[in-house]
């Protein structure tokens, strides 16, 4: 039986889930398609009592229900400086509309209300110092659910939408299909099921970058190579970052590098967290990367974020995701997983050893972690970036620089694509529609959100 809809979401991250509720609200009859399975069966082994990561495929914490989010530090930078392009299609004063909707429908499903808003004394302190590093600190307003409490939150979306919207999770999609005319037809599941719709919207995330750029290829829609962001998670003592982490929760700064002139930037910080491993299973790599919770009892001494650095690669080159997972590749290769390194031993040029480690003043969160020598992974250029931001940083978390400091690696963001869309989000295909962070839109949970309900009204508005 043809089984057809006003419209299929290929994702069921915040963009999929945003554009779905907006257009079930509406009364129109949708089909939300994910690889990964539901939220209740989202389980991380690691998080139940293994050791190490089992390398799940498709990997729960980054796949299904709620996508990356379901797992993540819960953050919801409500600042449009931070987040992605979004704003490039429906300018600035629509983005701050949507990004309101978006935090008081998570608000509404169980977010806190607390909000980390930097000002006073102390928050014009810290800005002052970094300037004098030379790091560009702009705050943001955060709304932190927490990793703990995020998978509550998206199921609550999911009961509010089950009565509203098909579900198929555990499904991947094929391909893209298409009219004698060249519009938007429907897709094509890997089971051989076909299902048809004159809209079809792409938010497959950012764990479904490959098979976003294969099927745009495939599709011959207009790209726009992204830059790979490599680096790695440091973990520090939490009391170390605790004048930053109290009024800013997580700190943006910015740092142009003085040997090469790279940006390289903070991303994702967890007070009170855990460094974590992402198996991201089309590059069949293992990742590092942290949450946090919000209940005291599930929090830990240690603060960890990722330092990454930004590299825009020119032609003829156009495969970032073959340079960032091939460097994740490495650290695999001589780690059986994710290495651990403190700075002193980076420094002095030596690996790092369990003994060394234990020696240390901070104890790792991630035990599955092995001790080596980042040297032998990244590039010299990364590496240089890294040092020297850590060395800006020291300004205002003292301590941070020193010799205890432990770096995991490998950390990647894959942004490899950025699809070229019209303002309300259409290709040049007539029907098809990308948002969020697979499609180069968008390169976080709220501005995610926010483009599945911009997407949404486009759809309904043609």
């Amino acid at each position: 039986m043809t089984k057809s809809y006003d419209a299929i979401i290929v994702g069921a991250g915040p963009a999929g889930l945003f554009a779905a509720m907006e257009l079930a609200n509406k009364g129109k009859k949708v089909v939300v398609i994910d690889k990964g399975r539901s939220i209740e069966s989202r389980k991380c082994p690691m998080k139940l009592g293994s050791q190490e990561c089992v390398q799940c495929r498709p990997c729960n914490v980054v796949c299904g229900w709620g996508g990356a989010g379901a797992f993540s530090d819960g953050k919801l930078t409500l600042t449009p400086e931070f987040g992605g392009n979004l704003e490039e299609y429906c300018g600035r004063e629509k983005l701050l509309s949507l990004i309101a909707e978006a935090d008081e429908m998570y608000l509404r499903h169980g977010a806190s209300k607390t909000l980390f808003e930097p000002s006073g004394d102390l928050a014009k302190r810290v800005i002052a110092r970094a300037l004098q590093a030379g790091l560009d600190i702009i705050p943001a307003t955060i709304r932190h659910m927490g990793t703990d409490r995020s998978k509550y939150i998206l199921g609550a979306m999911y009961e509010t939408m089950k009565d509203n919207c098909d579900v198929m999770t555990g499904t991947p999609v094929d391909r893209v299909l298409l009219k004698a005319d060249g519009s938007v037809a429907g897709v094509a599941l890997e089971n051989g099921e076909e299902l048809f719709s004159d809209c079809v919207l792409l938010a497959p995330g950012r764990e479904g970058a490959a098979w976003m750029e294969r099927t745009v290829h495939a599709l011959g829609l207009e790209i726009e190579s992204l830059p790979v962001d490599i680096g790695v998670r440091v973990e520090i003592p939490a009391a170390w970052a605790e004048d930053i982490t109290d009024q800013f929760y997580e700190i943006k700064a910015i740092l142009d590098t003085p040997t090469f002139d790279d940006r390289v930037r903070t991303f994702c910080m967890c007070p009170h967290g855990e460094v974590t491993t992402e198996f991201q299973s089309h590059h069949n790599i293992l990742t590092v990367n942290g949450h946090s919770n919000r209940e005291n009892d599930k929090k830990t001494g240690n603060t960890n974020f990722a330092i990454l650095v930004s590299t825009k690669f020119t032609k003829p080159f156009k495969d970032p995701i073959g340079y960032g997972s091939h460097i994740a590749r490495l650290a695999n290769m001589l780690g059986g997983g994710i290495l651990v390194q403190r700075l002193g031993d980076l420094r002095k040029g030596r690996r790092s050893t369990h003994e060394r480690i234990e020696r240390g003043l901070v104890t790792p969160t991630l035990t599955s972690a092995e001790p080596g020598d980042l040297a032998c992974v990244l590039p010299y250029r990364h590496l240089v970036g890294i040092t020297e931001m850590l060395s800006a940083l020291d300004h205002i978390i003292p301590g941070i620089n020193g010799s205890h400091t432990l770096l995991y690696g490998v950390e990647v963001k894959f942004y490899s694509l950025k699809v070229a869309l019209d303002k309300g989000l259409q290709t040049s295909i007539k029907g098809l529609y990308a948002a969020g962070d697979g499609a180069g839109v968008t390169r976080g949970v709220i501005q995610a959100s926010a483009s599945g309900l911009w997407a949404a009204r486009s759809i309904l508005g043609k």
